[in-house]
């Protein structure tokens, strides 16, 4: 291949996707979710984890069958990330020091109110109910607690993650909402870009799924409340949509220079073509209903990319399956396309797997890479109810056999945090 086989439409160097893990509610590695997602198989299912009596919302898409040391938040999301990780790594035929930087999205973390209680327990007794602080500094410093100091620990997880696979330079840990995912890819793809590294491994992770999480998003009114059966809970696009399922996840993906990839020998499973990301100011947690600002991220992931509208043979839509953001997401997307928009199949993961939250950007690209590699669209499912407001090609219930060459994946997240992602199959 010549030099210019190796840039892109600006002069950069072209980034491909090397290797892929996978963990949702639906199992462990991309196998076993393949099977599940394109079958139209439901991965929600009702909460064990912590008691749900007199909760409105009793249903999500918790990971519990990987082992973990300690019952937080910290644990259950570094291992997802390691089990990922590890995948990935082994797909990209990869092994020893990774020798590149590391970009992780990982949940906002907080000490579980368990272990807040526990720790108020053993704290020594003051007539002033404002040191709270400091008695909490005198109860650690009387008796260590490893397990609450990491479960308070935001950068722990990619510290170790670094630690592990031997990332080069500072690992950097983000948190920009349900568009996280998306941003480690983004983060990665510069880096490349700009020629300061020929890798990147990029994941994303969260496994903070607690039931002050669950209560918090149920004040919000943001949780579906149909609970019986929980499989039929989250419902994209359709006219009894009412929230979405909360859900746990991970996804890993190694991004390298397509001509350092092919030097190597490496197997390429797509190309990340563009990324685009807009922020919105509209409110703390709501998009802006106009979607003015989703509308421009997917224009600049498409001019990030080098293509138009036309070029876009299937949607990996948001679609969380609550009545804003899918009326949001419905009239940004009609912007973009136009008419076209109606004959785009458009699928929402969300359907099957639930709001992996910070994950979920990733997770989805992971999807999406695959559907492409497969020639499979996964559909959205529990779609019986259609919304007549939103006119869609949603994969409806049953999977597809389509063979298309780009994609566009979608991540509009709380505080309007929206960015979006453009893949494609290897260049000839």
């Amino acid at each position: 291949m010549t030099a210019s086989a190796y840039r892109d439409h600006l002069g950069r160097p072209i980034v491909a996707v090397t290797g892929m893990g996978i963990i949702t509610s639906l199992g462990q590695g991309l196998s076993d979710n393949w099977a599940a997602l394109s079958s139209g198989t439901s991965g929600i299912h009702e909460i064990n984890r912590f008691p749900t009596e007199g909760l409105s919302t009793r249903i999500a898409g918790t990971v519990d069958f990987i082992g973990i040391p300690a019952p937080n938040a910290v644990e259950r999301s570094y291992a997802f990330a390691r089990e990922t990780t590890i995948e990935a790594l082994a797909d990209a035929g990869l092994s020893g020091d990774f020798n590149g930087p590391l970009f992780l999205a990982a949940p906002p973390i907080e000490p579980e109110w368990s272990a807040r209680f526990e720790l108020a327990d053993r704290s020594p007794a003051s007539e002033h109910p404002g040191d709270a602080y400091e008695r909490f500094l005198t109860a650690l410093r009387q008796r260590p607690d490893p397990a609450f100091h990491e479960a308070a620990l935001f950068g722990a997880i990619s510290e170790r993650l670094a630690d592990r696979f031997g990332t080069r330079g500072l690992p950097v840990t983000l948190s920009t909402a349900c568009a996280s995912g998306v941003t480690a890819i983004q983060l990665g793809i510069e880096a490349i870009r700009q020629g300061r590294t020929d890798r990147a491994l990029t994941v994303a992770t969260d496994g903070s799924l607690s039931a002050e999480a669950l209560i918090r998003f149920s004040l919000l009114s943001a949780l579906s409340t149909q609970n019986d059966p929980p499989t039929k809970a989250s419902k994209p696009f359709s006219k009894d949509r009412d929230g979405f399922v909360i859900a746990e996840g991970a996804a890993t993906l190694v991004l390298e220079s397509l001509e350092a990839a092919v030097a190597r020998g490496a197997k390429v499973l797509g190309i990340m073509k563009g990324a685009g990301d807009k922020a919105d100011s509209f409110h703390r947690t709501r998009s802006s209903p106009d979607g003015g600002p989703a509308i421009a991220t997917i224009r600049a992931a498409l001019a990030d990319a080098g293509i138009d509208e036309s070029g876009i043979g299937y949607i990996n839509a948001h679609g969380t399956s609550t009545p804003e953001n899918d009326k949001m997401e419905y009239g940004a997307m009609s912007a973009v396309f136009g008419e076209r928009i109606a004959s785009i199949p458009v699928s929402s993961n969300k359907s099957m797997i639930g709001h992996t939250l910070t994950a979920a950007g990733a997770v989805e690209a992971v999807f999406s890479l695959q559907t492409m590699l497969t020639g499979t669209l996964p559909p959205t499912i529990n779609y019986t109810n259609p919304d007549p407001s939103i006119v869609l090609d949603v994969v409806p219930n049953k999977k597809r056999e389509a063979q298309v060459s780009a994609v566009l994946s979608n991540s509009f997240g709380f505080g309007g945090q929206n960015a979006s992602l453009v893949m494609a199959l290897e260049p000839a």
